[in-house]
Order: structure tokens, then C-alpha cells, then sequence
């Protein structure tokens, strides 16, 4: 896909990626109204631009001797807070082909689409974080690095839920949710139960032509699920996930 040899390629995976459009940030309720405080967004949302936060991007721009682009930069605004996303994505050996490029397109467009609150993390043996919850990384560059993923070794599932915990961890919104791109098939030696049940919020969306296993899973953390045929039906998938009453 985006490593691809053949540019068109490459193009044509970002260009379906920013296409599935998932309008996430005000789905589902949260756990309690919160305070309107002042928070950090991109500056695509609009607010006013955080010269703090966005001084590497515009350092970048000028020894690059170029205007910077406005998916680079960081504004506050006043607002309540709403839902924060980690996405989990299963880059291990059963998740190859046609099932990690699935995955991949779908966390793409949820870097793309998400609220400024969300960070992204690939795992098999062990969990590397693409994009730490606070980050002024540019979306382009997070969507390059999953559509880049390839899958290898085995599944610590364990691992990777704790880490999403963490990140979350110092989210500032109501609703704190765990996106698992993944068949649930832990193929360590660590049992994934309790990592998954102290997440705040768990939903999973799994290979359709393999999803036994994520059915069981989420049967037994409590989590929602829903089978995925393809990268086209992620943004009703997800929906159904998050718009919970």
C-alpha cells in the first residue's frame, strides 16, 4: 500500500483512507457531562493557534522554506470534553494480507477523522506507539506509518491493551474508548482477560472470514464487536459501536 513501489498505489491508499469519513468525536454518551475547559485541538477545528504547541511545526516549515500546513499546527478552544479513541492495531502474523490491510485503511481513517484526543498503537510481541495521545505529528504522516504496517510474530494482546490503557490514561474526556483492530487471538503467555477489563471502554472489530475468537473475547470482557468484511464497511461498523444510548 503506501510502501508500495508503485506511487499510484501509494496515493490511492491515502486517498481511500481519508474517504472513509467516521464523524467520531460526538457519538454514543459519556459517563458524566464534564467542565468546559480549555483544551488542545487541531488547528482544522479552528480556536486560537497554540504557539507553544506548534513551534516544531513551524520550525520544520521554515528550515523546509514552506508555509505550514494547517494539519501540523495545534489551537485551543473552550469545550466540554467529549470522547478520547486509542487504536489498537493487530499487526501479528495472522493478521497479513487482505486482513491487515483492512485494519490498516480503517485506522488510517480514524487518525484522519478523530477527535484531537487519540493516539494509535500497532502490536504483535510488543507494542510501538505510532502516535502518543498528545502529539502535534501530522495526520499525513500517522496515516503513512499504518498504511506502512506489515505483520509478523505473535499476538501479546495483554501488552498492547495496557498500553492503551496508559495512554489514555491522561485523557481529559468523559468517555475513554479502546478501539481493537484484531481476531483476539493472544498467542503468548499472558492471559489478556484482566488487561481488557480494566479498560474503560473496549469495542472490537474483527476479520470477517475469522472472528470466532473476538466473538468469545468480547463475550467474556463485556466488550461490543462487530465482524469486519472489508475497509468499505468500517465507518457503519464503528458507528453501530460507538452510538450507544
Amino acid at each position: 500500500m503506501s510502501l508500495a513501489t508503485d506511487e499510484k498505489l501509494r496515493a490511492a491508499a491515502r486517498r481511500l483512507a481519508t474517504r472513509l469519513v467516521l464523524d467520531l468525536a460526538r457519538r454514543g454518551a459519556v459517563r458524566s457531562r464534564g467542565v468546559g475547559r480549555l483544551r488542545r485541538v487541531n488547528a482544522e477545528q479552528g480556536g486560537e493557534l497554540d504557539l507553544d504547541a506548534s513551534l516544531p511545526a513551524l520550525l520544520d516549515a521554515t528550515v523546509d522554506r514552506r508555509p505550514p500546513r494547517i494539519d501540523e499546527l495545534i489551537a485551543r478552544q473552550w469545550g466540554r470534553p467529549e470522547v478520547a479513541l486509542c487504536l489498537l492495531i493487530d499487526t501479528s502474523g495472522s493478521m497479513t494480507g487482505r486482513r491487515l490491510a483492512s485494519a490498516a485503511l480503517t485506522a488510517a481513517a480514524c487518525a484522519w477523522r478523530s477527535p484531537g484526543e487519540h493516539a494509535v498503537v500497532s502490536f504483535a510481541r510488543k507494542a510501538e506507539v505510532i502516535r502518543p495521545l498528545w502529539s502535534v505529528r501530522s495526520r499525513a504522516d500517522v496515516v503513512d506509518s499504518v498504511l506502512g504496517l506489515r505483520g509478523h510474530g505473535v499476538t501479546a494482546l495483554a501488552t498492547a491493551l495496557r498500553e492503551a490503557s496508559r495512554q489514555l490514561a491522561t485523557s481529559r474526556a468523559a468517555r475513554r474508548v479502546v478501539v481493537l483492530l484484531s481476531d483476539c487471538r493472544a498467542t503468548d503467555d499472558e492471559d489478556p482477560l484482566p488487561a481488557a477489563r480494566s479498560c474503560a471502554e473496549l469495542v472490537i472489530l474483527a476479520p470477517a472470514d475469522d472472528c470466532a475468537e473476538a466473538a468469545g473475547f468480547a463475550r467474556r470482557t463485556g466488550a461490543r464487536w462487530r465482524p469486519l468484511p472489508g475497509p468499505a464497511a468500517a465507518p457503519a461498523a464503528l458507528a453501530e459501536l460507538l452510538d450507544r444510548s
